[in-house]
């Protein structure tokens, strides 16, 4: 015998749990407290539940295993509730759970009490609220084998604080979880196939998901086999990388708005979507629709919700990406005749030329900007893409400085190690690497983060200094919510084109990241020389044993536009 919290961990170290990310209240105690009666799962404890959450987030997108969570009642959820909508929108396989007040008390209404399953239910696959010791076991199978089965997600479990300290002797058994890896429709893939081989000018747009169904070798055939650029998604969705920057069919990735991305995609008559939402927009501008009319599209996903959503198809795959995408790549080369590997060879020879003069131009920009003080955006990207390492992962939260700049200088060299944002709440990326680093604990880990978004969840660097977890984090300050600024200007707001913006300012004072950084046990340092950064960070980077943080003090003055593409 047993309590029902001490089956809990066992069960949940069965699946692989490494790590449990909380900060506890009363109505978990008996969770916690049997974390002293074993071994095999240990506590990272955050100061908040951002970078609770946060954490969970990373870990779990990097080993594309079960995140764990544990939170404080309905306090604790609704500190979280920012990053569960953004592990929602990335489709990351978490377990979130909570303790609740004891059973005896419930029809009091008692202190932190309320419904949790009900208030969770719009951004997770399932919730629910365990109310017998005996459910427990059964019902945390079920929910890990929902978190990880496609389409991945969060799931969330309350249980009553006393049901935790009851006693059981249930076995507390993983079973296997079931295997996803099945293709889409042989009929499907043959008219897919057909219709892309007799192409006369094919592009991919290509989202997160190939890159979370291991699917990019996958892609990188399909790709070469048409001669057709590769495309990332837009920025308001770019969460993974699906392909790597540093092959010559990498194009740079789709625009933001609807009028940029139809001008973009107008050159192409059919399009093969793999892994993307298509499309999800932030902002509306006119045309809505960003999908020219003569455009074709055949769409591979392993989410059946994303298939038509939006656009009609020509063609619809449904099926895990990596054997569908293996099998599509066979049937497009078969059905290719002699003329159309040749045409497909010129594309890829053009294509590869015009990335050249790209990215030789990106380099110039740089060097003509080098002498800007605060340093320019692209000057800083520029400064750390010299120093990235060939393993290095990189978290980003700072949209309006990163603007897909290394991807388009090509200095990611492994196309796993990209995390962007999703959800747009903002305070994951300081979390988020530190999950990152967890489960890569021998690959670098840098984190860019915006200094408004890290005040969402800067309480991250604590827990960075407690448990030594040695992520080099660069602050790009320009102390403003610049996004918004940009924002205002696109929808040509009358203040906004007179310079006036209330409340995006973060002056008067500025924000001393220095001494924030150093009072939560982080050493810091603020870096205003390009050759400065790239010390500091690529020393990091390559040596560090311990967190550092980087503020950079960057140019004020508006973009003329952001670099997606």
């Amino acid at each position: 015998m047993r309590s029902v919290a001490q089956a809990i961990l066992e069960l949940l170290a069965g699946y692989q749990v490494r790590f449990l990310f909380g900060n506890p209240g009363t109505t978990e105690l008996p969770l916690v407290d049997a974390l002293n009666r074993q071994d095999q799962i240990r506590y990272i404890l955050g100061l908040h539940e951002v970078p609770v959450m946060s954490m969970a987030d990373g870990l779990a997108q990097a080993s594309r295993g079960l995140g764990f969570v544990n939170l404080h009642i309905s306090c604790g959820l609704g500190n979280a509730m920012g990053m569960l909508y953004n592990a929602h929108c990335a489709g990351t396989p978490l377990l979130v759970t909570a303790g609740q007040q004891d059973r005896r008390l419930l029809m009091e209404e008692p202190l932190l009490w309320s419904h949790m399953d009900r208030v969770v239910r719009p951004w997770t696959k399932w919730a629910a609220e365990i109310h017998r010791a005996e459910d427990v076991i059964p019902t945390l199978r079920r929910a890990v084998q929902c978190a990880l089965t496609p389409p991945t997600g969060p799931v969330f479990l309350s249980w009553p604080m006393d049901v935790q300290a009851e006693l059981t002797d249930q076995a507390a058994e993983a079973v296997p979880v079931i295997d996803p890896r099945v293709r889409a429709p042989e009929a499907a893939l043959d008219q897919a196939a057909r219709l892309l081989a007799q192409a006369q000018n094919p592009v991919i747009l290509a989202g997160s998901r190939v890159t979370e169904a291991g699917a990019i070798d996958a892609l990188v055939q399909v790709a070469e086999t048409l001669g057709a650029p590769v495309m990332a998604e837009p920025g308001t969705t770019h969460g993974r990388m699906p392909f790597p920057c540093t092959h010559p069919l990498s194009a740079p990735g789709l625009p933001l708005w609807s009028p940029e991305i139809r001008q973009r995609l107008e050159p192409f008559d059919v399009a093969l979507v793999a892994g993307m939402d298509l499309f999800r927009q932030y902002v509306y501008h006119e045309p809505q629709c960003p999908v020219p009319e003569h455009l074709r599209l055949i769409h591979a996903d392993q989410d059946p919700w994303q298939l038509g959503k939006n656009h009609p198809l020509a063609v619809g795959l449904w099926g895990h990406l990596q054997p569908t995408l293996e099998e599509l790549a066979r049937r497009i080369a078969q059905h290719m005749t002699p003329p159309q590997r040749q045409q497909a060879q010129a594309r890829m020879e053009q294509l590869a030329a015009q990335q050249r003069q790209q990215r030789q131009q990106l380099e110039q920009q740089a060097r003509d900007q080098a002498d800007h003080r605060p340093l320019a955006p692209l000057v800083l990207m520029h400064a750390l893409a010299r120093v990235l390492p060939e393993n290095v992962a990189v978290v980003e939260e700072a949209v309006t400085t990163t603007g897909t700049t290394l991807e388009r200088l090509g200095a990611i060299r492994q196309p796993d190690g990209y995390f962007g944002h999703r959800g747009w709440a903002l305070g994951w990326g300081l979390g988020c690497a530190l999950g990152v680093k967890l489960a890569w604990p021998d690959r670098p880990v840098l984190a860019i983060v915006g200094e408004g978004a890290a005040m969402f969840g800067i309480q991250a660097l604590w827990t960075a200094a407690h448990y030594r977890i040695p992520v080099t984090f660069v602050i790009a300050n320009n102390a403003a919510y610049q996004i918004l600024k940009v924002g205002a200007l696109g929808l040509r707001l009358p203040g906004a084109t007179k310079g006036q913006f209330v409340g995006c300012d973060l002056r008067d004072p500025e924000i001393d990241f220095v001494g924030l950084a150093q009072a939560l046990g982080v050493k810091a340092v603020t870096a205003r020389e390009p050759d400065e950064v790239s010390d500091l960070v690529g020393r990091s980077l390559r040596e560090g044993e311990e967190p550092l943080l980087v503020n950079v003090p960057i140019a004020r003055q508006l973009p003329g536009k952001l670099g997606y593409g």
